[in-house]
Parts: C-alpha cells; sequence; structure tokens
C-alpha cells in the first residue's frame, strides 16, 4: 500500500508531504495506480521548484519521497495551488483504490 501523509504546519498551512510504499494493484512496472501516486507527487515537486521558483527539500527514492518547502513560501498562491491540487489528486486515487492507497493528514513533527 501507498501512504502519503500531507503535513500541516501550526497556521494550518501544509507544509510537507511524505510517501511510502508501492500500491500492489498489479506487477511492478504496471501498477497504475502506484505510477499515478508517484506522477503526481513528482510534479508536485517539479511545479514547486519550477513554475514557483523554491527549494524543495526532501528526498526521492525507490518507494519513498519526502519533500518539504519554505515556511516562507507557504502562503503564496501558487505554492497553495500546487500542493493543495496535489493533495486532492491523492485523496482521489485513495477514495477509489482505498486498498492501495491511503492518503492521511498530520501536524508537523
Amino acid at each position: 500500500m501507498v501512504t502519503v501523509t500531507f503535513r500541516r504546519d501550526s497556521r494550518n498551512r501544509l507544509s510537507s508531504v511524505f510517501a511510502e510504499g508501492h500500491a500492489g494493484w498489479a506487477d511492478p512496472g504496471e501498477d497504475v495506480v502506484c505510477a499515478a501516486a508517484s506522477a503526481i507527487l513528482q510534479a508536485a515537486w517539479l511545479g514547486l521548484a519550477q513554475h514557483a521558483g523554491i527549494d524543495v527539500e526532501g528526498e526521492r527514492t525507490g518507494g519513498r519521497l519526502a519533500m518539504r518547502w519554505p515556511e516562507a513560501a507557504r502562503d503564496r498562491d501558487d505554492v497553495r495551488a500546487i500542493v493543495a491540487t496535489a493533495e486532492l489528486a491523492i485523496v482521489q486515487i485513495a477514495s477509489q483504490y482505498p486498498k492501495h492507497v491511503r492518503a492521511k493528514e498530520a501536524p508537523e513533527p
């Protein structure tokens, strides 16, 4: 199962995303559910870095993605649109494939 955690800061702004696991919907290389979740999160990272021009901290390795964006950028409309769209998309996939994708919220540690 892919678990995607959207973290919010003390002002309830999205501040980071952590994803891990594999959907297990199909064989590796053919798992469109896993590919969809990955593509959404990779696109959000790209949008933050290339469109919004902010430094995204994190890592992308097999089966794991962690990204965090600067506090100073969290109120920007472009940043909020990018990360909120990613959250909506992941939540939608999780509702369609609840045995394979889980979306959850958590406060910053």
